[in-house]
C-alpha cells in the first residue's frame, strides 16, 4: 500500500543549522496522523516542505495525490464575504468543488453573506477547512488548526474530520499542542524533537508496546536490559520506568499500559530517545 506521505533522509538547513535532520516517517492512506512536538522542534518546517512551499536540503518527500494546506493562522481575507471566499477559492483551485462548499457551510449554519472579519474563531477555522476540503485533496495538512480555539471550536473541528475521513478516502496531518484533542480524532502518531523523528507509528500499537513500570529502585537495571527505557523518574526508593517492549521483569514490579499523553511527555523530555523499531516482545 503506497503511503500517503513518505519522507526519506529528509533534512532542511537553514543558516543557524539543521531544522529537520534525517527524518524518516510513512503515513498510510486513510489516516489522522498527529504531529507532535515542542516548538522549534521543525513541525512547520516538515509540513511546509511536504506541501511543496520548501525545498529539502537532503532527502525526499513523496506525496500520493493532491494536497491541501491550511497555515496556522488560518488565512483569510477579513473583508471579504463567506461568498467571495468560496468564489475566490473556485478560481483558484481547478477542481473545486463548490455544491459541497456551499452544502458544508449551509449545515454549519454559516451565513455566506457574512464577511469572515464578523465570524467567531471556530467559524473561520470551519470556513477555512471548508475552503481546503473543497479542492478533494488525498491529503490534508493542518498546522495547529486548534489554536485560539475554545474547546467547543476544537472538539466541532476534529469531529469534522473524522467525518470527512469516514466518507471519502482522505488522509489527514494534523499538528497540535493539545494531545487530548489529538487523542479523540487521530490514529497515527508521529513525534518530532530537536528536529528528528522520535516516533512514527498506529498509535493503538505504540501504546500497547508502551509499559509503566514501577518498582524499586536497586531494580532499575533488570528491565533496562530487557528493554528500551523512554524515560526513567525516582523517588525515594522508587522508580517509574516507560519503557518500550517489556514484560513485568519481577513479581516486584507493577506495570500497567502508558496513555498517550504519558507516552507523548516521555518522548519529548527525553530527546535522546532515538526512533529505532520497538524491540522484540519478552515474554516472563
Amino acid at each position: 500500500m503506497t503511503p500517503a506521505l513518505q519522507a526519506t533522509g529528509l533534512g532542511v538547513r537553514r543558516r543557524r543549522g539543521w531544522v529537520l535532520r534525517d527524518c524518516s516517517l510513512a503515513v498510510p492512506p486513510g489516516r489522522v496522523a498527529a504531529l507532535v512536538g515542542p516548538n522549534g522542534a521543525g513541525k512547520t518546517t516538515l509540513m511546509h516542505t511536504a506541501v511543496g512551499l520548501l525545498t529539502p536540503t537532503t532527502g525526499t518527500v513523496d506525496i500520493a495525490g493532491e494536497v491541501a494546506f491550511m497555515a496556522q493562522d488560518k488565512p483569510l481575507y477579513d473583508s471579504f464575504t463567506v461568498a467571495e471566499t468560496l468564489a475566490f477559492g473556485r478560481r483558484l483551485n481547478p477542481g473545486w468543488d463548490d455544491s459541497y462548499a456551499a452544502a458544508r457551510l449551509a449545515g454549519l449554519g454559516i451565513p455566506l453573506n457574512r464577511r469572515v472579519s464578523g465570524l467567531s474563531g471556530g467559524q473561520q477555522a470551519q470556513v477555512a477547512l471548508t475552503v481546503a476540503l473543497a479542492r478533494r485533496p488525498d491529503l490534508l495538512v493542518l498546522d495547529e488548526p486548534l489554536a485560539n480555539l475554545d474547546p467547543l471550536a476544537r472538539h466541532d473541528v476534529m469531529r469534522a474530520l473524522m467525518v470527512e475521513v469516514a466518507d471519502r478516502p482522505l488522509t489527514v496531518l494534523i499538528s497540535s499542542h493539545v494531545i487530548a484533542d489529538l487523542r479523540e480524532g487521530c490514529d497515527w502518531l508521529v513525534v518530532l524533537n530537536g528536529g528528528r523523528v522520535q516516533v512514527s507509528g498506529d498509535i493503538d500499537d505504540l501504546l500497547t508496546e508502551h509499559v509503566v513500570l514501577t518498582g524499586p529502585a536497586g531494580l532499575a537495571d533488570g528491565p533496562a536490559g530487557r528493554a528500551r527505557v523512554v524515560e526513567a523518574s525516582r523517588t525515594g526508593r522508587q522508580v517509574r520506568l516507560l519503557v518500550r517492549g517489556a514484560p513485568v521483569p519481577d513479581p516486584r514490579w507493577s506495570a500497567r499500559p502508558a496513555d498517550l499523553e504519558e507516552l507523548v511527555m516521555a518522548y519529548l523530555r527525553s530527546p535522546e530517545a532515538a526512533a529505532l523499531p520497538a524491540p522484540a516482545a519478552v515474554r516472563a
